[in-house]
């Protein structure tokens, strides 16, 4: 059963919402370590690929999960920049780049991720 237009633009609304919210925890937490070993990192990519892939299984939604990578994307973007005072939220490190570049990958994945076919018996 299809939802309505409406239901389905709310649903994505919210999502991207919840892909901001995560984004941002992301980016401020990726640079987090414990000696040389990188939590932050660790933690951020594995709750944002969580995020999505529930997102994906529960909604069977990719537009849902889109506008959630979207939302993890765009503040991951704005928050790599320096801001209006010359303040740099994240510098040019490893972990930044490798932060930078996980995000939209986890997003195509799970965006691409082929749907589960339920066969009738």
């Amino acid at each position: 059963m299809r939802s309505s237009v409406p239901a389905r633009i709310g649903s994505w609304i919210i999502a991207l919402l919840v892909g901001l919210v995560y984004g941002v925890a992301g980016t401020v937490a990726h640079a987090y370590e414990i000696g040389w070993f990188p939590l932050g990192l660790i933690l951020a990519v594995v709750g944002s690929a969580a995020l999505l892939l529930a997102v994906r299984l529960l909604t069977s939604d990719r537009w849902a999960t889109l506008a959630t990578g979207a939302g993890m994307m765009i503040s991951t973007l704005v928050f790599s920049g320096s801001g209006p005072g010359g303040s740099v939220v994240v510098p040019q490190t490893g972990l930044a780049v490798f932060w930078t570049f996980a995000v939209p990958i986890l997003v195509a994945l799970a965006v691409a991720w082929p749907d589960r076919m339920r066969t009738a018996v």
